[in-house]
């Protein structure tokens, strides 16, 4: 027997490892205490280290996208009390005059009160 036959006869390659969701999550929440090594985490449930680093720093990204994409989510919207005028009065205004506000910005639109239904298709539009 020569050395290479040797050195084949005591290592024998591994296959490859698949992990469900359910362990994934309970080591990523072990490996994301405070003060807890995930180098730790990893030896007490036989990972490789580099392993469990990629899946926490994958959970931290998730997590950052999803507080992000509740930031920037519209905020409900307000109840805006409006006063009608009287039924056969003249319209004290000739325009039709929409406020919106986000954040710190606001944008006036101005739109003629003879084309309101064109102001209600493009409004309707607009918020979809």
């Amino acid at each position: 027997m020569n050395e290479n036959e040797a050195i084949l006869e005591v290592v024998q390659p591994t296959r490859r490892r698949r992990h469900s969701k359910e362990f994934k999550e309970k080591v990523i929440g072990a490996a994301m205490q405070p003060n807890v090594s995930i180098a730790a985490v990893a030896l007490h449930y036989r990972l490789n280290a580099n392993l469990l680093r990629r899946w926490v720093a994958a959970r931290e990204e998730q997590d950052l996208a999803r507080e992000a994409r509740q930031s920037m989510s519209a905020p409900p919207a307000e109840f805006v009390p409006l006063q009608l005028e009287a039924p056969g009065a003249e319209p004290t205004s000739t325009e039709i005059q929409i406020e919106v506000r986000r954040g710190a910005a606001t944008v006036t639109v101005r739109w003629p009160l003879c084309a309101a239904a064109d102001c209600a298709a493009w409004l309707q539009g607009w918020l979809r």
